[in-house]
């Protein structure tokens, strides 16, 4: 029993150091929505001849108009990838052709407070709580007239893949998770980690402040590069590359969604009602029965639990994968091809 209890204790301040990676509730924003071929253009730009998507399609999905890159042919089997805290869908550019050649269709979107994605009500909460991301998702695949798709993200998108697999199983058919198993809730958010982890979460408590808030709204083409930089030290990006997603950190639903995000996982900001039993379930740590394949880059400078940690949450098939070579936390940019290989292997499992 002891041994239960420790092993437990090390899967809870495990989950729980990731959960809080990622405000009181936002003003809501009254900016117009910038057409999607607006923020294309301004990404192109910013790019400097950097590949680009080669367009950005918007769909009303729930409480968002979505813009999302759709590629590869219609039939095929799909592919949905989910981007996480502060990139954007450029950190799949070299995987989506690797899977539509294969046969896939990819659909990526932006998350809310993202590139072209924008909230239908100018008064919505610019909510950026766990189960509003997943129930994005299940949006969209409504929309979308999808039934089932093979969904692979890390950091927010991640988490976001984590749940959706977790709570509406029969919408996955396979999934693909950096970093593993990432779902937590505001009570697990309130165990307290040795020294040395609470450190790596200082962007968090800096959120929590409204100098924080300042800040990222001054600063986050600046703050965005440190994380990048931080969380992939061996990963040696150009201006160029930074630039090209950094444009889609303009939403302007950014920041109060980054921020409330940050706050909820604290217990500072209150979640939307709608969301309570999403959120009451997800803070059993649900396991997760899809077939799955986790990885991790062997130069993450980001906080992460260990594989062992998390392996038995992973109750269908499933295997661990370590990606070697200087690859950090946005492993699907840095690893591209190790990234596709593993949406492909777990899409036959």
């Amino acid at each position: 029993m002891r041994q239960y209890l420790n092993n437990h204790r090390r899967l809870v301040l495990a989950t729980v150091a990731f959960a809080l990676a990622g405000a009181q509730f936002a003003l809501p924003g009254t900016a117009k929505a910038q057409s999607a071929s607006a923020v294309a253009s301004v990404t192109a730009t910013a790019s400097h001849g950097l590949v680009s998507f080669k367009s950005i399609k918007q769909i009303n999905a729930g409480d968002l108009n979505v813009g999302y890159v759709d590629e590869g042919p219609a039939n095929g089997p799909v592919v949905i990838l989910l981007h996480g805290w502060p990139y954007d869908i450029n950190s799949f550019i070299d995987v989506v052709p690797l899977l539509t050649n294969a046969g896939y269709r990819v659909i990526v979107p932006h998350l809310r407070g993202y590139g072209t994605t924008r909230f239908l009500d100018p008064n919505a909460v610019r909510n950026g709580q766990p189960a509003a991301l997943a129930s994005d998702v299940v949006a969209l695949m409504d929309a979308l007239k999808i039934d089932k798709a093979v969904l692979a993200g890390y950091d927010w998108g991640a988490r976001t893949a984590d749940i959706v697999a977790a709570l509406w199983p029969q919408r996955v058919k396979g999934l693909v998770s950096v970093s593993g198993y990432l779902i937590g809730s505001q009570e697990a958010g309130k165990q307290v980690l040795p020294p040395n982890a609470e450190q790596q979460w200082w962007y968090q408590f800096y959120f929590a402040t409204e100098r924080g808030r300042a800040g990222y709204e001054k600063n986050r083409h600046d703050f965005a590069k440190l994380i990048w930089q931080t969380a992939s030290p061996q990963w040696h990006f150009d201006d160029a590359t930074f630039d090209r997603s950094a444009a889609n950190l303009e939403n302007p639903d950014h920041v109060a969604v980054t921020i409330h995000n940050y706050r909820w996982r604290l217990g500072l900001a209150n979640g939307e009602a709608k969301y309570n039993e999403l959120e009451a379930r997800l803070a059993k740590f649900p396991s997760i029965a899809v077939p799955a394949i986790t990885m991790e880059g062997d130069a993450n400078g980001a906080p992460h639990p260990e594989a062992a940690a998390y392996a038995k949450r992973f109750t269908g098939k499933y295997k661990h994968e370590l990606v070697t070579g200087g690859i950090g936390h946005n492993l699907p940019q840095e690893a591209p091809r190790a990234f596709a290989d593993a949406v492909i292997e777990v899409d036959h499992f």
